[in-house]
């Protein structure tokens, strides 16, 4: 995958698939927004508006909602 992708991922600060996918994408080098959900004062039922489900972490990239790290790394790893 190319860095000029616009990838997002929603986390919270316990998460650590969360953290294992922020770490994956760092050791590839790939920019990424992080919107942590509990920062925001999210309900876990609007992960559904942005991903596939209401487990963190959720992963964007283009706007297609990938789902979690497992997803990731499927696709990408």
């Amino acid at each position: 995958m190319e860095n000029n992708k616009d990838i997002t991922i929603y986390t919270t600060n316990w998460c650590s698939y969360c953290n294992a996918a922020k770490r994956f994408l760092n050791e590839k080098g790939w920019s990424y927004q992080e919107i942590n959900i509990e920062e925001k004062g999210w309900d876990r039922s609007k992960l559904l508006e942005v991903g596939k489900s209401m487990t963190v972490p959720q992963i964007t990239i283009d706007g297609e909602a990938i789902g979690g790290y497992d997803e990731l790394i499927k696709i990408y790893g």
